[in-house]
């Protein structure tokens, strides 16, 4: 890998990776940390798969990341005074080859040129025009007709891409370079010029100096009479406008505080509905005179072997309000998805289905596990049976489940399966197209970032983040109070 980051200066990529080759290195060939051999892959695994993404996601929360946003300033003004390539009379012209080492309608495009004159061979792309050896590629008649490692583009494959390959400007110290059909490119002059001292675009045909000014969350270099020299914009820190949005903003406040409430009670009702079915089951089940236990436990599990997302299509199927299951037996007429109140139903019981088999295959495991010795005295002493159960079986039980009851929690606060193929987060309002009735926060960040508006990955990053807070605490408050379950024991 060191070869590919150094090419690429990805320095901290570079000295993670010797890092950890280090401590591998350390920890297998001695035998003093012996500690360290089993400590050390799960704490890389954990720091990469966790704590890593949620450093990446805080940090491009705090910038304007998004659609129109990807790239640097640098490469946005290179960008745009590229694009602004004119072709003169003495417009040097080369014979064109266009290879691609990725998808053929795509890219990414790399343009092989041949000098008609001298017969030079060059190879360009947006990053730049470099020479290529004469034993490098194949040229026949003055072309490019064959590069290591490239795929050359047919006629028929040049126009399907034609769209894309007219994007491609590789910048010249005199211009750009731009095709010009399909078989030629031309090198152009530029009418836009940067200085990067006052740090503003020229025209140099109108004469017009186009300076920075913030519009929104973005930056532009904007003329006196207010317009833009080019759409285009480029990545920037924004510190915490995009979490004073969340709370300024009157209509995603609204939305959010909202979606919060529902989020929270779908996974609180989820829980309890699913635990409370499951400890039923799993209870009724455990009684020895119960005849044909295993063809019953075996049947309880079968909705917990189905995929997710197969159950979800087929209960979508069953919601339908002309030809679903449900309607059809009962004689009903509910628009189910119609209304929030019916839709948040009919995600409940689709996710009760879903969710019960668990809760009665933890619940039926740590029933196993309460000593009969109890249960025998509470019977001598004269309890009930219920009086038993609630008194030592179900508190013995909490000691275990709780813990798997707080990681349900968590996983149904951010279940975004059963929403997105459910439902799809409706119904949603005229007034409010963005929020969902049946939304909850992890697919309205969805929404917010992959919307209609076009791609905001900075501010669904804040929203994710407070997400992460939220859940974090929530958790934690659950822990704590689990902790005096420890008592019992």
């Amino acid at each position: 890998m060191t070869p590919t980051l150094v090419g690429g200066s990805r320095w901290g990529f570079l000295l993670v990776v010797w890092g950890i080759a280090g401590l591998a290195l350390l920890s297998y060939t001695t035998t003093r940390f012996l500690p360290a051999k089993y400590l050390l892959p799960g704490s890389i695994g954990l720091f990469l798969f966790l704590v890593f993404p949620i450093l990446l996601t805080a940090q491009t929360s705090t910038t304007n990341f998004g659609d129109g946003t990807r790239t640097t300033k640098e490469e946005t003004v290179t960008s745009i005074v590229s694009q602004s390539v004119t072709q003169t009379p003495d417009s040097p012209r080369y014979n064109l080859t266009v290879a691609t080492t990725g998808s053929l309608t795509t890219g990414p495009f790399t343009f092989f040129l041949v000098d008609p004159t001298s017969g030079t061979v060059s190879r360009g792309t947006p990053d730049g025009l470099e020479p290529v050896g004469s034993g490098d590629v194949t040229v026949t008649a003055n072309r490019v007709t064959a590069a290591p490692g490239y795929t050359i583009l047919t006629p028929q494959q040049l126009n399907a891409a034609n769209a894309e390959i007219q994007k491609v400007v590789v910048p010249t110290p005199g211009g750009a370079i731009k095709v010009l059909g399909i078989r030629t490119a031309f090198e152009g002059e530029t009418t836009l010029r940067y200085d990067e001292a006052s740090d503003t675009i020229t025209d140099s045909a109108t004469g017009a100096v186009y300076t920075v000014a913030k519009q929104g969350d973005r930056e532009y270099f904007v003329g006196p009479d207010g317009r833009r020299v080019s759409d285009q914009s480029w990545k920037a820190n924004v510190g915490v406008d995009n979490y004073t949005r969340v709370f300024t903003d009157a209509t995603i406040r609204d939305s959010f505080l909202g979606i919060f409430g529902w989020t929270l009670a779908f996974a609180t009702i989820t829980v309890a509905t699913t635990f409370g079915l499951g400890l039923a089951l799993a209870v009724t089940l455990n009684d020895e005179r119960v005849r044909g236990q295993r063809i019953y436990r075996t049947l309880l599990l079968l909705p917990y072997a189905i995929p997710g997302f197969i159950a979800i299509l087929v209960w979508a199927g069953f919601f339908n309000k002309d030809f679903g299951l449900l309607n059809s037996l009962t004689g009903l007429d509910v628009n189910w998805f119609g209304n929030t109140t019916t839709a948040r139903i009919a995600v409940l019981l689709t996710n009760l289905w879903m969710g019960f088999p668990y809760m009665f295959l933890v619940c039926t495991g740590a029933l196993q596990s309460v000593p009969a010795d109890l249960k025998e005295a509470a019977n001598i002493d004269g309890a009930s049976g219920f009086t038993a159960f609630r008194r030592i079986t179900f508190p013995l039980l909490l000691v275990t489940v709780a813990p798997l009851l707080v990681a349900s929690f968590a996983f149904n606060f951010n279940n975004y399966n059963i929403i997105a193929l459910l439902t799809e987060g409706g119904p949603f309002s005229p007034d409010n197209p963005s929020a969902g009735g049946t939304d909850i926060l992890i697919s309205y960040t969805v929404r917010l970032a992959f919307g209609a508006g076009g791609a905001q990955l900075g501010f669904a990053s804040a929203v994710s983040v407070l997400l992460f807070v939220l859940t974090g605490i929530i958790a934690a408050v659950q822990f704590r109070l689990t902790r005096r379950l420890e008592d019992l024991t």
